[in-house]
């Protein structure tokens, strides 16, 4: 049996550790147009020079000999033939395989604001690629724009702080990290990053980018036409899947990207998906869980996706750590809000008939763990008596005769 893998990011290597366990005598193949195994989540680590590639990799040393995977880089996949199980490649070759496996994720996307797609020094904070380019411009320019107040421009402002430049961050929404945070948990960054220098302009609208006769970066106007100085834009306003390569197959797509099912299979016989490229919960655990689900269901192994808890997310941002759970804010006046702010810590949870659909742990994480079972399992805590930020896995766990644990 002959695999191939496409992506060689979070499904991706999930997906061939998981075929090779499964399967000691297979033929692996994987294909990547990255020459480097890294993690998209720490690329800022890199611009800051905390971590060099090499300790951006997350795979164990000789992962490809080990696990007998044999990896073409350097090479992308840029046609499917799916009736004839043939990809086509960037180098002019073609590669057969038995069943595949697509995981080629997501690029980032450039809004078409004037100016933006045709100057220089315009990138997005996606790739390794990415990465290296803004540190060395970095090194070169004295002001840089980032476009877009979500995880990945946060990202980008966190790894440019202690390098010298002048930041400035524009966002449409009113705060930063709008998705993820509500008004108090966002302000908490706002302040640090501002005692830090950057420049923020929030609830403001980029017009166009000022270029010079060789289309460098001078200036981004805003819609309140103030003028931001800027000979780097960084552009962190979403992603779209890499799905370019499937337009003349008969594998289904929607706006948001491939289309898979709970098993990870597409509409074709033998095509599999897994990660960023279905424009789904775009979060690395996610991700790996969905590599593995794939690899299990190619080998005839059914296993489906049943944990769809995407909406949690962990950040780590100039020096206060944050973690979101479920919604952040409530859906209407029937939910209930219940806040906590001691020192440096704020707590806020959201409930409604004794489930918990939400919380922001912001300061001290040691909580997170109790919410994330309470609202993952949808367990009920109408009958727990305690405070709210208190309760904990004794409150809602017995432990049976045959020592297994049942709910309460």
């Amino acid at each position: 049996m002959k695999y191939v893998v496409i992506g060689a990011s979070a499904a991706g290597i999930s997906g061939v550790k998981t075929l090779r366990e499964l399967d000691k005598d297979a033929e692996i193949i994987l294909i990547s147009k990255d020459t480097e195994v890294y993690s998209r989540c720490i690329l800022h680590h890199y611009i800051s020079g905390h971590r060099n590639v090499e300790r951006l990799d997350f795979t164990p040393k000789n992962f490809f000999e080990e696990y007998n995977i044999n990896w073409i880089k350097g090479v992308e996949v840029v046609g499917l033939k799916d009736e004839e199980k043939s990809l086509e490649l960037s180098n002019g070759e073609s590669l057969s395989y038995d069943k595949l496996m697509i995981c080629s994720g997501a690029s980032a996307f450039i809004p078409p604001v004037e100016g933006l797609r045709e100057g220089k020094n315009v990138v997005g904070l996606r790739n390794l690629e990415d990465a290296i380019l803004i540190k060395e411009q970095a090194a070169k320019v004295k002001n840089v724009v980032v476009l877009g107040a979500g995880l990945v421009g946060i990202d980008a402002v966190s790894g440019l702080i202690d390098t010298g430049v002048n930041i400035s961050l524009v966002e449409m929404g009113e705060k930063v990290l709008p998705i993820q945070l509500d008004k108090y948990a966002s302000s908490v960054y706002e302040k640090k990053f501002e005692s830090n220098g950057v420049n923020l302009k929030l609830g403001v609208k980029a017009e166009k980018l000022i270029l010079d006769e060789e289309n460098n970066p001078k200036a981004l106007l805003i819609n309140t036409g103030e003028e931001i100085p800027c000979e780097l834009v960084i552009v962190a306003t979403g992603v779209r899947s890499n799905i370019g390569f499937l337009a003349d197959s008969n594998v289904e797509c929607d706006r948001f990207g491939l289309i898979i099912d709970e098993k990870g299979k597409t509409n074709i016989e033998d095509i599999y998906g897994a990660g960023d490229v279905t424009g789904r919960n775009p979060i690395w655990p996610t991700a790996v869980k969905e590599g593995v689900i794939a690899a299990h269901n190619m080998l005839g192994k059914e296993m489906i996706m049943t944990d769809f808890f995407g909406s949690k997310n962990t950040m780590n941002f100039v020096g206060v750590a944050t973690m979101s759970l479920g919604d952040v804010e409530p859906k209407d006046e029937t939910y209930k809000v219940e806040t906590c702010i001691e020192e440096e810590n704020y707590k806020k949870i959201i409930h409604k008939d004794g489930k918990i659909y939400g919380a922001i742990i912001q300061g001290d994480l040691s909580y997170t763990g109790v919410l994330t079972q309470l609202i993952k399992e949808k367990i009920d805590i109408s009958k727990v008596t305690k405070n709210i930020f208190d309760i904990d896995y004794a409150d809602f766990f017995n432990l049976e005769k045959n020592f297994e644990f049942s709910y309460k």
